[in-house]
């Protein structure tokens, strides 16, 4: 009988205690924390270093008219942004002539004006 109210004296502060933490934790992502890529030292210029800060991703439609791309990217950390395909406005519209629908690129995109705008885009390596 002492056993028995040991184990159910150990169950029930298993449980609370699994309730406090769930309760302490709740909203919270299952997932496992990512070392935070902002806190990156900057380059002697005082600035992300340029391989940092590109994201790779592959185009897929290139629109002349608009001065847009629609690209298929990983992740733009420095946006805090997930993988996706998503249409871009071009800082400069002479990028567009740089790239084709299909081309692997790497690419800095940057909030501005409230558009997140493609500042520079290379053929990836």
């Amino acid at each position: 009988m002492k056993n028995f109210k040991s184990l159910l004296t150990l169950a029930v502060l298993l449980a609370a205690s699994t309730a406090s933490f769930a309760a302490s934790h709740a909203g919270a992502p299952m997932t496992m924390p990512m070392p935070d890529t902002k806190k990156e030292m900057p380059a002697a210029g005082g600035t992300m270093s340029g391989a940092a800060a590109m994201t790779e991703g592959e185009i897929r439609k290139v629109d002349m008219d608009n001065k847009k791309l629609t690209i298929k990217h990983g992740d733009i950390k420095n946006l805090d942004m997930p993988g996706m395909t998503m249409v871009f406005q071009v800082k400069d519209p002479a990028m567009l002539d740089k790239v084709k629908a299909g081309d692997k690129v790497r690419f800095k995109a940057e909030k501005s004006g409230g558009a997140i705008v493609v500042t520079d885009i290379q053929p990836a390596k």
